[in-house]
């Protein structure tokens, strides 16, 4: 079985534009069931794929997150050269990093960062998620056992620079929040790991914006956008964008 490499997502809804950012080893089906709500409620959204991502993990360690970095910034490009002046910024996971870096280094209406590890001060646990992407892929590929057992050892020797890439990139986000004046929004899942839980109420106790809120999800874990609170994490994006006094009406 081949996988169908995801595609960057674009969905045409009204004059106000969100650019939507996906997870670590993730895709764009991380935030597509979010991007198809609010376009139905009056936002043009559009969801870049990071370079390596939603293909075979080898690929992966083969890009590094200044490689996703661009992508999202060609996400924001594009947005403009499509004629929207106005663009917010919601992202999930290392998503939500690069949505706090977005509000960081361009004009955004608003930054929603969901289950962001902005304290990460190491690479502790990234692999063990690249890990799990990969044994779950190989498997999808219906490859024997033993080459899911050899491709897996070679991904563990592999040397794994993007990693730590993913640490410094952090580090330098947060040492920026405070530049955040921009209306901000954090999402976090109750159920989600330590880090994470960490993270939310550093990243509000930190952006300057006096306009700021944070919710927290009981029932969910980490990608919220997916778990059993879905529909209520897309509710409170749409009204957190909607109360934000926009210049263009559709």
């Amino acid at each position: 079985m081949k996988f169908t490499k995801p595609q960057p997502l674009t969905i045409e809804g009204g004059k106000k534009a969100v650019l939507l950012l996906h997870g670590f080893t993730g895709s764009t089906k991380d935030v597509k069931k979010l991007g198809e709500f609010l376009s139905q409620r009056g936002y043009t959204v559009h969801a870049p794929i990071y370079s390596g991502h939603g293909v075979e993990p080898e690929a992966l360690l083969e890009t590094k997150p200044e490689d996703w970095w661009n992508d999202v910034v060609e996400g924001y490009n594009f947005l403009q050269s499509k004629g929207y002046e106005e663009i917010a910024v919601v992202g999930i996971s290392l998503g939500g990093v690069f949505s706090l870096k977005v509000a960081e280094t361009f004009p955004v209406k608003a930054c929603v960062a969901m289950c962001a590890p902005i304290t990460r001060d190491n690479s502790k646990g990234l692999f063990t998620r690249l890990y799990h992407y990969a044994r779950l892929y190989k498997h999808f590929e219906n490859k024997s056992k033993d080459q899911i057992i050899s491709e897996l050892h070679e991904l563990r020797i592999t040397p794994k620079d993007s990693l730590d890439g993913v640490t410094r990139l952090t580090t330098e986000t947060r040492d920026e929040l405070a530049t955040i004046k921009a209306p901000t929004l954090v999402l976090q899942g109750s159920l989600d790991d330590e880090l994470y839980q960490e993270s939310a109420p550093f990243i509000l106790n930190t952006v300057e914006t006096d306009d700021k809120e944070i919710i927290w999800y009981e029932n969910s874990g980490h990608i919220i956008t997916l778990d059993k609170e879905r529909e209520k994490v897309y509710e409170d994006v749409y009204k957190f964008l909607d109360h934000i006094e926009w210049s263009v009406a559709n």
